[in-house]
């Protein structure tokens, strides 16, 4: 399970493809928060003047981003970033612009280097031949146009096949994959009936357990079927076009009619889900079901069968997270016709695939999920869909080489004293608390004295040594990729748990929180510029890297990592004043964050995004206090007319300078579990040294007394 800074990478290959195709391979960089609204009218003009203090040489702040004209008070994200908002032009193949896409973008220039390299000259029977030859077989656009529909045939001609209940519970527990994250709203997503995830048991954490997690969508979220607004009512229309287009496309038979028949068929499938809200509360999700009483709680669809298809019929228990939704799906595969399910199943299999298949399919592709959906409407080039679906499918063996030539060890011995120095200020947050028990204090630093923590890169690799990767066969390198990994995760079932395991590639620009295994990852795309500068002032390097650091420890905290203890289990090791005072704190924070409107019509969903606000909030606070202490009692530098203070929440603020197409924005605000990026940096609201840094004052749009302002670790 990942708690991660941006939105969560998928755990499972499969469900990584899927994403990175469905989007048209258009989300290159960790696909961001919303955009933010216009600025505020008429802001109060102001120039905090910072008191005079020593000053040193260089710029640890983009200056020039900054909006002077905006009040601190009145919108702190302008005030940050303003100038640069105002001028940032997406580019025409992205869904968003900023400090994620610039870097991501030094990291793709890379990594093409990298797989051109690998693509020439490597040592045969080498993994970087694999690498080398699964580029090229991707990148050879004429050879994949020459084969046209015949890769994916023997799939359409499984279906064909399908004449009986058994069957078709067969075929669907043959094409069960690991490719979703149980904890995580935006890794939740798979276009299969159901998906599966593999880690420590809730129980008892020390083995791996297999989740059963709903499915079966093509469009990202229960509420595009659902939700009757001109919008999703536009996408519903859009999508079933979209579906009787591949179909014809793939030379189907009456594609109008059986399109119509896959969409009606996910609207049933949409309408058995649970809402994202409800599907992150492991407190309604710890269902161990013997497997053998499958058919008696979820009658419907044959279990047996599928479970030997699926590879799990020698698995004792199986952990339902969403039961009503297994039970209504399971009761589909009776209740509807047999001709309706074979017009779905082949209407996913195409769609989720088009994009390894001739050029006309992948343009219908892009044209429903990244224009439709996602409002870009550029294609990306080739060669970075490349490096995203590689990073999708086989992430260790492009990060193994990737850090070789571009994570130095100076910076993970300078991240290690970070991490260890923020670690230490939590600790003495959690003392200083007023609020709690001294025996629940003393449980929640056992969890700090327990935490893993990797950087940079993992310590071990994956043994790549089982597969096979072809130099002219793209469609079949990423099945047999998808399939390796998932039998991989899927033999882990009833093994130890590996704590030290890594679900981030290494060349991301993201960082993970792991409940279970109380662990975190830093992986080294994020540990670069302009989130961490060794030539940065410390006040800068703690707000921008800091701050992250300090918000995936803060994950072991949130509203769902608190109720992980030290070892991982799901167990609850508060008192209960303690924790009704906790929960009472997230719904104030919870509160808070509902208030704010990207778009007259749309809120931020506070309960949905609560896990990732109290990251932020205990985060920033840890990493304002580690930077304190950083200074000994000395006083801290000035730089370009700025206080240390300045220094370190401006930092924070233009980590999240991001802007995003408005249909991106939307989708992101009703699937993804992290607030829009321009309220992000509002987290200053809650502490107290960013009111005199700023001088901020009642009367200010921002100002809360500090009775109002939340306080939690």
């Amino acid at each position: 399970m990942i708690r991660s800074l941006m939105l969560p990478l998928r755990t499972g290959v499969l469900a990584a493809v899927t994403a990175v195709l469905a989007l048209g391979a258009c989300g290159g960089e960790p696909p961001p928060p919303p955009a933010p609204p216009p600025p505020p009218p008429a802001p109060v003009a102001t120039e905090v003047a910072p008191p005079a203090a020593p000053s040193i040489p260089g710029h640890s702040l983009d200056r020039a981003a900054m909006d002077s004209s905006v009040r601190p008070g009145a919108d702190f994200f302008l005030y940050a970033n303003g100038n640069w908002y105002a001028k940032a032009e997406i580019p025409a193949d992205r869904g968003s612009t900023g400090v994620w896409l610039r870097l991501t973008e030094e990291i793709e220039k890379r990594t093409t280097h990298l797989l051109m390299e690998a693509a020439q000259a490597s040592a045969p029977g080498s993994s970087r031949q694999k690498l080398g030859d699964f580029y090229a077989a991707f990148m050879d656009d004429a050879a994949i146009e020459k084969r046209g529909l015949a890769p994916i045939a023997p799939e359409l001609a499984r279906i064909a096949k399908i004449t009986d209940a058994r069957s078709l519970a067969a075929y669907l527990g043959s094409e069960l994959r690991a490719d979703v994250d149980a904890l995580n709203s935006g890794d939740m997503h798979t276009d299969r009936l159901f998906g599966v995830y593999v880690d420590g048991d809730l129980n008892e954490p020390s083995k791996n357990a297999a989740y059963l997690l709903q499915g079966g969508l093509g469009m990202p979220d229960r509420s595009y079927y659902l939700d009757d607004s001109p919008k999703m009512v536009q996408h519903r229309m859009k999508y079933e076009a979209h579906l009787a287009t591949m179909l014809k496309l793939a030379k189907v038979a009456d594609p109008e009619g059986n399109a119509k028949r896959a969409a009606t068929l996910e609207r049933r499938i949409a309408q058995a889900h649970i809402s994202r809200v409800d599907a992150e509360d492991v407190s309604k999700a710890n269902n161990p079901w013997p497997r053998a009483e499958f058919g008696k709680r979820a009658p419907g669809l044959e279990w047996a069968t599928y479970f030997r298809a699926a590879g799990l019929d020698k698995t004792s228990t199986i952990v339902v997270w969403m039961p009503s939704a297994v039970t209504a799906e399971a009761a589909l595969v009776k209740d509807v016709p047999l001709p309706d399910w074979k017009a779905y199943l082949t209407a996913r299999a195409i769609d989720r695939h088009g994009s390894l298949l001739p050029k006309a399919l992948y343009e219908e592709r892009f044209a429903f999920y990244g224009t439709e959906l996602r409002g870009i409407p550029t294609p990306p080039p080739r060669t970075r869909r490349a490096i995203d679906l590689m990073n999708a499918v086989i992430p260790e063996e492009v990060g193994r080489e990737y850090v070789k030539q571009w994570f130095s060890p100076e910076s993970k011995r300078a991240i290690e004293q970070m991490v260890g120095s923020i670690v230490l200020a939590f600790s003495r947050r959690i003392d200083a608390l007023t609020w709690m028990s001294e025996a629940t204090k003393a449980r929640a630093k056992q969890k700090l004295e327990t935490l893993r923590v990797g950087i940079g890169y993992p310590d071990t690799w994956a043994d790549d040594s089982t597969l096979t990767v072809g130099r002219n066969d793209a469609y079949g390198n990423v099945e047999r990729a998808a399939q390796w990994d998932s039998q991989r995760r899927l033999a882990s079932v009833g093994q130890a748990l590996d704590r030290a395991h890594w679900e981030m590639p290494a060349q991301v620009v993201n960082a993970q929180n792991l409940p279970i295994r109380n662990a975190l990852t830093f992986p080294a795309g994020i540990l670069e510029p302009p989130f961490f500068k060794p030539e940065s002032t410390a006040a800068a390097n703690y707000g921008a890297i800091g701050a992250i650091i300090g918000h995936e420890i803060s994950h072991s905290f949130d509203n769902e990592g608190a109720k992980f203890d030290a070892q991982g289990h799901f167990v609850n090791w508060w008192t209960p004043e303690d924790y009704a005072h906790f929960e009472a704190s997230g719904a104030a924070l919870a509160a808070q964050v509902s208030t704010y409107k990207p778009f007259p019509d749309a809120s931020v969903d506070g309960k949905l995004t609560l896990g990732e606000s109290l990251a932020d909030l205990g985060g920033l606070a840890a990493a304002y206090d580690a930077w304190r202490t950083s200074l000994n009692g000395a006083p801290a530098p000035t730089q370009d007319g700025l206080t240390g203070d300045q220094q370190f929440f401006l930092a924070f603020a233009q980590s999240w300078q991001v802007k995003v197409r408005e249909a991106t924005a939307r989708m992101q605000l009703a699937t993804d579990g992290h607030a829009p990026a321009h309220y992000r940096p509002l987290t200053v609201r809650n502490i107290d040294a960013w009111y005199p840094a700023f001088d901020v004052k009642a009367g200010d749009p921002l100002f809360l007394s500090p009775a109002e302002r939340v306080r939690v670790w």
